[in-house]
């Protein structure tokens, strides 16, 4: 933890005391004429600088940089960063793990996803109980339940003005500390969208259709988008409360998509969009050949990506190997056997990524191997835990995958728990290659 107090050793690897590290940063503020404040675990260096005219850069203008050294402080970190150019704003959290630091652009999130929400609660309520107790609400998402209308689905997604408004409120409903309607919630950042090149999209065909009702068909909804243009459907595909509408022109996609919005279908009131492409080439299930199989999630106990509830605290379904899990999604297993070292043989060097997929059997191999190929950062696991009812520690792990390539982030976590620290990262390992 960064603390004036504590004695450190800079990057020569002398040691100063905190009386060193204020002289030096006093000594940076002179320099530069930034001011320094600290607030909210964090301190600021700048933001605006001296002499800033206008307002803040937009969004896109910031950077995240991660595992920066205990020892560093801003003396050091701010010469680093000002060969790239003129420092707007440096923002140093109170905590930093060591080794090689990582740079990638900052996502400027200002959606927080708010999980364990009463399911009778309606739009306007979530909203205003929000407004009560953060600030800079802009809206709130909220979606009715599959199979009830009436009721939402026990989670809701709030959208912020700005990234530090997020943050600010992220911070304030910390759960424990602010109960609305008497429930606990929970509080995350929401899992920003995936963002398709605007080429790609001029040649989308598809629109997605949510918040249909579980009853209404295939054949329904095929009837229903052709109502303005006899023929114009290729096919639909439902799953669950939404399906994927596929035409033959994108013009009449595009046409369907403006008179379909917010029809009436069986009763209940439809969402349609453009549907955003999936790059079949960097999937894992492509990457593995396609030996998965189509049943894995389910025999894996994954729920519906639609429904943000949690179905159990229990053992999760069939992990691969380990777990008897003959179910397992990958190669088939790996022939399990030792052999002698006999005098004389030679063993040669090599790198894991060298090897075929065939000689990994487990989930958190796989996903290393994976990243590995498609030039990705190695994947981060960041552990959780609960108390279930019966008092067991029960725990899951989060998996963070950033992409060196276009410096994009994503996180994964399933929504089982497990009682030992193994089956969680196996479990939380294959919960991200299947959703990859």
């Amino acid at each position: 933890m960064h603390e004036e107090t504590k004695t450190a050793a800079n990057g020569c690897g002398k040691i100063r005391s905190g009386a060193q590290n204020g002289a030096a940063l006093l000594a940076l503020m002179e320099k530069t004429g930034y001011s320094m404040v600290q607030q909210n675990g964090q301190r600021k260096f700048g933001g605006p600088p001296p002499g800033w005219e206008g307002p803040p850069p937009p969004r896109g203008c910031e950077v995240f940089v991660g595992k920066i050294p205990r020892d560093m402080y801003e003396d050091e970190l701010v010469p680093v960063f000002e060969r790239a150019g003129k420092i707007y704003e440096l923002r140093l959290m109170m905590e930093f793990s060591g080794k090689f630091i990582g740079v990638c652009v900052s996502l400027d999130n200002c959606r927080l996803f708010i999980g364990a929400i009463p399911k009778d609660k309606k739009k306007e309520e979530i909203l205003n109980e929000m407004k009560k107790v953060t600030e800079g609400v802009v809206d709130v998402i909220v979606y009715p339940n599959a199979t009830d209308k009436t009721k939402n689905r026990g989670f809701a997604f709030v959208e912020y003005e700005s990234h530090r408004a997020a943050a600010m409120a992220r911070r304030r409903l910390i759960p424990g500390t602010f109960q609305p309607w008497g429930h606990t919630i929970q509080v995350d950042w929401a899992d920003p969208e995936k963002v398709v090149d605007e080429e790609t999209m001029q040649r989308v065909k598809v629109l997605y259709v949510r918040n249909l009702m579980i009853s209404t068909t295939e054949d329904k909804i095929k009837a229903e988008f052709n109502k303005f243009k006899p023929g114009v459907v290729e096919r639909v595909k439902k799953l669950r409360d939404y399906a994927f509408v596929h035409f033959f022109h994108r013009e009449d996609a595009v046409a369907a998509m403006s008179i379909m919005n917010g029809k009436c279908i069986d009763g209940a009131s439809i969402e349609v969009t453009l549907a955003k492409p999936v790059n079949k080439e960097s999937s894992w299930k492509q990457h593995f050949n396609g030996q998965i199989s189509p049943s894995s999630e389910n025999l894996l106990g994954f729920p519906n990506k639609e429904d943000g509830t949690q179905k159990s605290l229990g053992k999760p379904a069939s992990l691969s190997v380990r777990l008897n899990g003959q179910h397992s999604p990958g190669p088939p297993e790996v022939e399990r056997s030792t052999y002698p070292i006999f005098p004389g043989i030679k063993l040669t060097p090599i790198s894991m990524y060298s090897l075929k997929l065939s000689h990994f059997s487990s989930a958190v191999m796989h996903l290393d191997y994976f990243c590995h190929k498609n030039s990705w950062a190695p994947p981060e696991y960041c552990l959780y835990s609960t108390t279930s009812q019966d008092g067991k520690i029960l725990l899951v792990y989060k998996v963070l995958i950033s992409s060196i390539a276009d410096d994009s982030q994503s996180y994964f976590m399933p929504e089982k728990l497990c009682t030992t620290v193994e089956d969680a990262k196996e479990l939380a390992a294959q919960f991200t290659l299947l959703h990859l």
